[in-house]
């Protein structure tokens, strides 16, 4: 499949950028190809920004594999940037993986129980006794950051992982604890919904309304 998105980060930036008005708008292109989810590689690449052009790039790479985060360097990396890579495992059910103003009781894996499915709540010990319970699967996610811009560069980058970090970790807590609100969906559901969300996204950024935070 193909997408193609827009962002806008204006309102999450430092003050002393705030005159490069191109800087804050950005398009992503998103390219995937899969045969199911055990095995699924997902690219999204931040590919165009017009004040950085080249020099600001963002690319995540996703393995889905049937297993529990067990396999080294998955994206069969070249030796010398398998070194420069920083592996940081995300447990969903570890409070203590969430910041603080993020933190939710209705979205904590560890207090949730599905009433569809019955799943949940997580316990400490949960991804030993899913090995035994039913089938499971784990998101490999390789994220590149290229911020070039003198002075700035090791300060956005880091500052970058480390929301993507953020995303991933509070995405997958909301996927499970959600699962009763989408389990049993339709292809003519999820449809609808992405229409009703794309019309409720047009009319935020046509109002100028700032939606979303990075803290």
């Amino acid at each position: 499949f193909y997408s193609h998105r827009g962002g806008y980060v204006k309102g999450n930036v430092a003050t002393q950028l705030i005159s490069y008005a191109g800087f804050f708008h950005f398009l992503s292109r998103r390219l995937g190809l899969w045969c199911n989810y055990a095995c699924q590689i997902g690219v999204c690449r931040l590919t165009f920004n017009e004040y950085m052009k080249d020099d600001f790039m963002i690319k995540i790479e996703t393995w889905h594999k049937p297993d529990m985060g067990t396999i080294e360097n998955v994206h069969d990396l070249d030796e010398q940037t398998w070194r420069t890579v920083e592996v940081s495992p995300i447990d969903i059910a570890n409070k203590e993986e969430v910041a603080q103003g993020d933190y939710k009781p209705e979205e904590d894996p560890a207090l949730f129980h599905s009433a569809k499915t019955g799943r949940g709540p997580l316990g400490p010990e949960w991804k030993n006794e899913l090995k035994t319970d039913c089938p499971y699967m784990c998101a490999y996610k390789l994220v590149t950051v290229k911020f070039r811009w003198w002075g700035l560069q090791t300060k956005v980058e880091n500052f970058i992982h480390r929301q993507e970090k953020r995303i991933f970790t509070n995405f997958h807590r909301q996927l499970f604890c959600w699962i009763d609100r989408w389990v049993g969906l339709t292809m003519e559901d999820i449809r609808r919904m992405e229409e009703e969300t794309q019309k409720e996204l047009e009319e935020v950024i046509n109002s100028g309304t700032e939606a979303g935070k990075v803290l």
